[in-house]
């Protein structure tokens, strides 16, 4: 293995973030290629350790491991440097997007193009959770579990961080009771010595340092304009989201697209899927669908700063919110990364944590369906349970056809994401011109 000169780091992160297209997996791939096969900057083993550790973590994988790449081979500013430099250029693309689709919204051939772009994501998501499902899913007990948190989410709406880190906690339960359950492989035998006196006290200097410049935006907005403003809002709400973003993007939006739309009415749940169909194009996390969310919730109650000062200060703040956490997690646990292997008990809850992000994704599969498909959707309560009730009347027959493209197109004709987005578009605007 090879250290690299800083500047080759900073270069070959900054043409990844450039064409970090196709989600966590394609990023995943592309940065394999990058610094273990053609570069040989970390070792195989190395790599898949440190990817195993970035799935413990709450927030975009693919964006933590750029980072902890970056700190393994020069430390701080290596850290900072590739982290940033993954995340930069996409957040750049959604945030012209996302001015460009607050300011064009409401005319035909926008609409139009929308209509296909929402479509595409509905198949888009089943995709994602046939994928994610086939490989997460391999014995009854994580079944059982995926199909618990569906129902917990879907009829019962129990909170998502309850449902999440309750599915992580019964996992750590069944490895040490019953590991077969969960098909663990075994342990290695001790862990690796390890001073523990320095790695404790670098991981609270990362904990207290981050955590201020985490919160310090936050402090900053509630001095000024005070607790009850849209932007301290924003920043509250995507500040927890950033702590329980366990499994993916996918697994988190269907919380926070139910919470922005239903709780806060930051924007509809077309829009939702607007914002993820544009999350979908761009390099970088998918996880930037929060910019997204947080630029329209500001633009539309911008008060005493313009619309437009007001979305770019709260897409700015949604972005500062969901990745410093990012980098505390890195910089405080990067250290004790080397342990993990052994660390059992861990293991069994993130099985069963990427159980429950099954279920979760399926919870929204059918929300999308039903927001995508139909105008009206009605709420009826049966006890305890929440069931939907979709007007028929108004099913987009539109939208249905544009699904129906999209899904042959990406499970028949086997076609990229972005191909698909743009057909779709495209679809849509014709089927518009069409009448």
């Amino acid at each position: 293995m090879t250290t690299p000169h800083f500047s080759d780091l900073v270069r070959v992160f900054g043409r990844i973030g450039l064409i970090s297209f196709g989600g966590p997996a394609g990023q995943i791939a592309l940065m394999h290629r990058e610094v273990v096969e053609e570069r040989d900057w970390i070792g195989e083993d190395q790599y898949l350790r440190a990817l195993n550790f970035c799935h413990l973590l709450p927030g975009p994988e693919a964006q933590q491991l750029a980072t902890y790449i970056g700190w393994r081979l020069h430390g701080l500013k290596g850290g900072l440097a590739a982290g940033l430099l993954f995340v930069l250029p996409g957040a750049a693309v959604m945030l012209g997007l996302s001015l460009l689709y607050a300011y064009a919204a409401g005319l035909d051939w926008f609409d139009a193009l929308f209509l296909g772009i929402k479509a595409a994501v509905l198949a888009i998501v089943v995709q994602a959770l046939i994928r994610i499902g086939s490989r997460a899913l391999y014995a009854r007990f994580k079944v059982a579990l995926a199909a618990l948190s569906f129902v917990a989410l879907f009829f019962f709406d129990l909170p998502f961080p309850l449902v999440v880190l309750g599915a992580g906690a019964v996992g750590m339960i069944a490895a040490a009771t019953r590991p077969e359950w969960l098909r663990l492989k075994p342990a290695n035998a001790a862990p690796p010595p390890a001073r523990r006196g320095a790695m404790l006290v670098a991981s609270l200097r990362a904990v207290l340092g981050w955590g201020v410049v985490w919160a310090a935006p936050m402090a900053l907005i509630w001095a000024v304009l005070g607790a009850d403003h849209t932007l301290f809002r924003i920043g509250a709400f995507f500040s927890q989201l950033a702590v329980v973003t366990f499994g993916g993007a996918y697994a988190v939006l269907a919380y926070m697209a139910q919470e922005a739309v239903q709780s806060y009415h930051w924007l509809s749940a077309g829009e939702m899927a607007d914002g993820l169909g544009l999350a979908e194009t761009t390099p970088g996390p998918l996880i930037l669908v929060t910019q997204f969310v947080g630029f329209l919730g500001a633009f539309r109650s911008p008060e005493p700063f313009t619309p437009l000062v007001a979305g770019l200060i709260g897409a700015g703040l949604t972005t500062w919110v969901t990745f410093a956490p990012c980098f505390l997690w890195i910089f405080a646990f990067a250290p004790w990364i080397e342990r993990l292997e052994h660390a059992r008990k861990l293991q069994g809850g993130l099985a069963a944590l990427t159980a429950a992000v099954v279920g979760v994704i399926a919870n929204l599969t059918a929300w999308f369906a039903l927001h995508v498909l139909f105008a009206r959707v009605d709420e009826v309560r049966a006890g305890a349970a929440r069931l939907y009730a979709p007007d028929w009347s108004t099913l987009d027959w539109k939208a249905a056809l544009l699904a129906i493209l999209a899904a042959l197109l990406l499970f028949r004709q086997k076609l990229g994401v972005l191909r698909v987005l743009g057909i779709s578009a495209l679809a849509g605007l014709a089927l518009s011109l069409a009448g």
